[in-house]
């Protein structure tokens, strides 16, 4: 069985959800089809809470009004049985009479998980009801019933599991499970969220607790490309990539993946693939354990970058003085992406400048601290075994003439990650894709 995954854009209108029907069912094989909200919902669910939380429930009310007329128009379209029809619309009013009720009661973050989470049983609603109408053997799975997060926050592995295999034995006839990306629940029974990865991260603990053949991850780009087509013409999708490299583009920037997300399908070598709604005969973007050996497949890159140097004459041939160092980011649970060293000084970079002023404070204690921001980090990904002879000086001299702050390698097998100024991206990019995919 098969885990399909589609996006806010897959069924972001009535033509859409068609289009995702047809795509799941043409084949006629069972599979788990993960839906994210339509397009635009959750972002209005957010205002909404928004509107709730500053005790306006008139602001609150027109906005909820205006999404009834958008589901309502998306309804009209899809259905042609009045009988599917009516019992869809009688589901989404009662979802947002639901949302409508918070006027009336207290609002925490509790109240605003609940809200933001109505946008995916609105589009699982309606495909399920959708497919029944074209006369598919479909089966309605919340997964609030089996998608638990513990206290750590992190996937119940276990519970998941047992509880998304009893779902499915439960209807074992059905050809197609309908079930929702993002939402759980809480170790308190609470409706809560996945948030790393999302609808992404929901597929692949599935497919994980299924031990599913394949997932596949369907958006509206075919695959992850060889470098960000926004600031570089040209780029190709990439055919093949290992976990770790799809892993260390997802986190230094390629917005398709979420890094999170790749875990549980490399826990079982389960492949994913990367597939393109709009273009579905596209290959794509196969990730699994397999290697290319000796190519260079991607750059990506990462905004926001700080980058702090702490130099102290009492790091010279001491120890401990790094043990103390990495102490005071996990003390304000931040976590640090390059690290360089030298016998005097460490470098090293964040992404959040939330606790930066502290962080710099109790770094203090231990030397000289220097402080940059607004760098970015570029990473190369491919096979980067340290035997493979030039790939390292390739990278090297296509940045020549771009002032480079950091440059992290050996740390990783798949990458060379680069940390330069913020106004140099866009000609770093446009630079490594002349010299190493040309």
């Amino acid at each position: 069985m098969k885990v399909l995954k589609f996006g806010g854009t897959s069924v972001g209108s009535a033509e859409r959800i068609k289009n995702v029907a047809k795509l799941i069912t043409e084949d006629g094989q069972r599979k788990v089809v993960v839906l994210s909200a339509m397009s635009g919902t959750t972002n209005t669910l957010l205002e909404i809470a928004d509107y709730f939380r500053l005790e306006n429930a008139v602001g609150a009310s027109d906005v909820i009004n205006r999404l009834q007329n958008k589901y309502e128009g998306v309804i009209d379209e899809l259905f042609t049985d009045a009988d599917l029809k009516k019992d869809c619309l009688e589901t989404i009013h009662g979802i947002l009479d639901y949302l409508r009720s918070f006027a009336n009661r207290p609002f925490t973050i509790f109240e605003e998980r609940c809200v933001v989470a109505q946008g995916e049983l609105m589009s699982t609603n309606m495909m399920y009801r959708y497919l029944l109408q074209q006369g598919v053997k479909a089966a309605f799975v919340p997964a609030l019933d089996f998608m638990r997060i513990d206290k750590n926050c992190e996937p119940d592995f276990k519970f998941i599991e047992e509880n998304i295999k009893a779902k499915l034995e439960a209807d074992s006839d059905e050809l197609i499970y309908i079930t929702q990306g993002f939402i759980c629940r809480n170790a308190y029974g609470e409706i809560d969220n996945l948030q790393r990865g999302g609808s992404d991260y929901s597929a692949s603990i599935i497919g994980a607790a299924i031990r599913a053949e394949e997932i596949q991850i369907w958006t509206d780009i075919d695959g992850m490309h060889n470098n960000d087509p926004r600031y570089v013409e040209n780029t190709k999708p990439v055919r093949m990539l290992n976990f770790d490299e799809a892993a260390e583009l997802a986190y230094f920037g390629a917005k398709i993946l979420h890094p999170t997300c790749i875990t549980p399908a490399r826990m079982y070598n389960i492949p994913v693939r990367l597939l393109n709604t709009m273009q579905p005969e596209a290959p794509g973007t196969t990730i699994s354990n397999q290697t290319e050996k000796d190519k260079i497949k991607a750059v990506a890159a990462k905004d926001g970058i700080v980058s702090i140097k702490i130099k102290s004459s009492r790091m010279l041939m001491a120890y401990g003085f790094m043990r103390k160092v990495f102490e005071v980011f996990e003390d304000f649970k931040t976590p640090v992406d390059l690290v360089t060293t030298s016998e005097v000084g460490v470098s090293l970079t964040i992404d959040k400048e939330n606790k930066l002023d502290e962080i710099v404070t109790e770094l203090k204690k231990f030397g000289s601290v220097t402080v940059d921001k607004n760098l970015v980090i570029i990473c190369v990904v491919g096979d980067m075994e340290w035997d493979n002879l030039g790939f390292e000086s390739s990278v090297v001299e296509a940045l020549k003439d771009i002032p480079v702050r950091m440059i992290s390698y050996g740390g990783s097998n798949y990458n060379i990650s680069i940390l330069i100024r913020k106004e140099d991206k866009e000609r770093a990019l446009r630079l490594l894709s002349e010299h190493l995919f040309k």
